[in-house]
């Protein structure tokens, strides 16, 4: 019979005097941690882009122009891209992963070979130019390629369709905004893409048609927009007012959910390649990951030296995040923070699937619940999260009285998923 004991000297951890700094133990094994790796720039991460059919290939863009082929696995710089002049505003890969476009704010747009990562080890890094070049008439803020064919979206003031082998647009979508933010391709009905704008309105596109399907007006900007790779109705959207709203694209009049838990403006969503959860940054300087359908986020992840976050990806396989953040650096985080990387024996999958197991079992507990829940937070997103708080129960609290202190059925309350959709257009 085996008994393990925790055994530790009573004078280690004891202070013999009141002005003596107590001992404060520590876990500093970098397996068990969340971040993983981080990779220089010369300016603030703008924007990411995953290759569709290898896992350790990433595109990065800069604000000073500048364009990174990864090999993650290896941490180096494959390929530099040389030749925008603006800051680069977006990055997608074509569907062969042999090709890729980035537009900036120089109001261009480039394609780019993608090479794959050498099997030697040692430093490959070389300048690359593009292949074409498209010239568009106003600064661009977004783009993604098409899932089946060689065309892709751009939005600036309209959202241009553009082709592989024609150096103008071959469509051109308007309604009412002064900028486009984000331009998203449907993945499981490709024909069909969505927008965000300035204006506050979330736009459905039909590239068989010549016009624009519906519009979604709300309170806020939304920043950027995600569909759920396997579910071909449903994308969420980040929003300037510290959330994340889920929308079926089939009834727009009410959310399907409302991801809380950021304190600042949302900056960047996308969902795992499962479809299950999804990744956001925000200018509060932090990365959240939320299950698709859960109204607070599963983890979150900061560094003391981590700046405002504009861009985040998941990985081809979903095991790994990617975040881009202003104080120059590209991040790798395990999308499982107390995952075990490498290669596991049997006995080691057999244990964690028991853990895991008893997690589900007894999650309903109160104090494994609260254990699951707690999280370390920097100082400043505590205080800020506390007074957001007190600020929404001060709010209820005025209603409630407000309600009890006016005729029956003169104060209409809406619920919280139709509180910030103002109208639906057609």
């Amino acid at each position: 019979m085996k008994i393990k004991l925790i055994n530790r000297n009573e004078e280690d951890y004891t202070k013999e005097r009141s002005q003596d700094v107590k001992k404060v133990f520590k876990n500093y094994d970098p397996k068990l941690k969340p971040f993983l790796a981080a990779m220089p720039h010369t300016d603030g991460v703008t924007a990411l882009a995953r290759s569709p059919t290898v896992t350790n290939s990433l595109v990065t863009g800069t604000a000073d122009g500048e364009v990174r082929i990864w090999d993650i696995a290896q941490k180096r710089t494959l390929r530099k891209l040389v030749g925008h002049s603006g800051a680069i505003k977006g990055i997608s890969y074509a569907p062969d992963g042999e090709t890729c476009v980035t537009c900036s704010t120089d109001c261009t747009v480039k394609l780019w070979k993608v090479p794959y990562a050498p099997f030697e080890a040692g430093v490959v890094q070389a300048d690359a130019y593009p292949v074409y070049e498209f010239q568009a008439k106003s600064a661009l803020r977004s783009i993604n390629h098409h899932w089946n064919s060689y065309t892709f979206a751009t939005g600036s003031n309209v959202v241009d369709i553009w082709d592989h082998n024609r150096s103008e647009p071959i469509q051109s979508f308007t309604w009412g905004s002064d900028a486009i933010t984000s331009v998203r391709f449907n993945p499981a009905e490709p024909d069909i893409f969505a927008s965000t704008g300035s204006d506050r309105g979330i736009a459905l596109y039909d590239l068989r048609t010549s016009t624009p399907i519906r519009k979604l007006v709300m309170q806020t900007r939304s920043n950027a927009l995600a569909w759920n790779p396997m579910e071909a109705f449903n994308f969420t959207v980040a929003n300037e007012d510290c959330n994340l709203y889920s929308f079926d694209m089939r009834k727009l009049q009410s959310s399907t959910c409302v991801h809380k838990d950021f304190v600042s403006s949302v900056m960047d969503v996308d969902y795992s390649p499962t479809g299950r959860e999804f990744v956001a940054g925000g200018y509060d300087r932090s990365v959240r990951i939320f299950a698709y359908n859960g109204g607070h986020s599963r983890e979150v992840y900061t560094t003391k030296r981590m700046q405002r976050v504009f861009a985040v990806c998941y990985s081809g396989d979903g095991s790994y995040v990617f975040s881009g953040s202003d104080d120059m650096n590209l991040r790798v985080w395990k999308s499982e923070a107390s995952e075990q990387l490498g290669i596991q024996l049997p006995r080691e999958k057999r244990q964690h699937a028991y853990r895991k197991a008893l997690l589900e079992r007894y999650k309903h507990m109160p104090e494994i619940k609260r254990i699951v829940r707690h999280k370390h937070l920097p100082v400043a997103i505590y205080k800020t999260a506390n007074m957001r708080r007190t600020v929404q129960e001060s709010d209820k609290k005025k209603l409630r009285r407000r309600i009890e202190h006016s005729k029956p059925g003169s104060i209409t309350v809406k619920p919280e998923r139709k509180k910030k959709i103002l109208a639906e257009l057609e």
